[in-house]
């Protein structure tokens, strides 16, 4: 595997499992520290044994991301543990209440914009200072193919994602010039463990959107967070990038 980031240290939310898990195990195949967060415990140490078995460096630091304080604590904690912070994945995310507009609990609503959206900023805001004092960084914000389109009964989950889109492009034209670059990525309907449970009608239906004739796999999206991360993508920023077998085209 190129070592693209030796030297560097990596934070990813959501880690645990799905595609934050892939992400984080890329990132230190890569040469990256990894500060490995989720709010599942079980699920984010082992990501770090995974990372460690593979001769990777890597720690597990709880966050649940909707709380501020938590994400400053997380960069806080990633500081003592390594003493930079050079990328971040902010990838943390819930799926949310289905329901129609009408029927959707002001709970439910408010539960998915703090988790997929609020917890984007909140991330940022203590990341960025960070990464000014290093000179420079990048961070990659997990958007999803609705950050684009609407999907019905999912109207929290579109809007949080399409808001996930507008903050990297005001990131990037905010902190492009000083050496940060933020960039957000687009899945299509991924493979991971919840649709695993998903009924065969569902799933077979899910996979009818995509031309490509399949689901995603967490390791695909994973190696295009990679890229924007490395300085390979050193002109891009403040753009979204889709990784969705074709789901936007039609």
């Amino acid at each position: 595997m190129e070592q693209l980031f030796t030297g560097k240290v990596a934070l990813v939310t959501g880690a645990g499992s799905g595609i934050g898990e892939a992400v984080a195990v890329l990132y230190a195949a890569c040469g990256a520290k990894v500060i490995v967060s989720d709010v599942n415990e079980k699920g984010g140490n082992s990501t770090v044994e995974a990372i460690r078995k593979a001769g990777g460096d890597a720690q597990f630091e709880k966050c649940d991301v909707s709380r501020p304080a938590e994400c400053e604590q997380l960069v806080k904690a990633t500081l003592k543990h390594y003493g930079r912070l050079d990328i971040a994945c902010n990838n943390a995310g819930i799926g949310g209440e289905q329901n129609l507009i009408a029927d959707m609990s002001v709970e439910g609503f408010d539960k998915v914009i703090a988790v997929n959206l609020a917890s984007v900023f909140y991330c940022m805001k203590y990341q960025l200072p960070v990464m000014l004092k290093n000179g420079g960084g990048a961070i990659v914000n997990m958007a999803s193919i609705l950050g684009q389109v609407g999907f019905a009964h999912s109207a929290g989950y579109v809007a949080a994602k399409h808001g996930v889109v507008g903050l990297t492009q005001n990131a990037g034209i905010e902190y492009s010039s000083q050496g940060i670059r933020v960039n957000a990525v687009g899945p299509g309907f991924i493979d991971t463990p919840l649709l695993k449970e998903a009924p065969p009608e569902m799933k077979a239906a899910l996979v009818s959107k995509h031309p490509i004739g399949r689901l995603g796999r967490s390791e695909e999206v994973a190696e295009l967070v990679i890229w924007l991360s490395s300085d390979k993508a050193s002109f891009v920023t403040g753009a979204y990038y889709p990784v969705d077998g074709a789901y936007l085209a039609p």
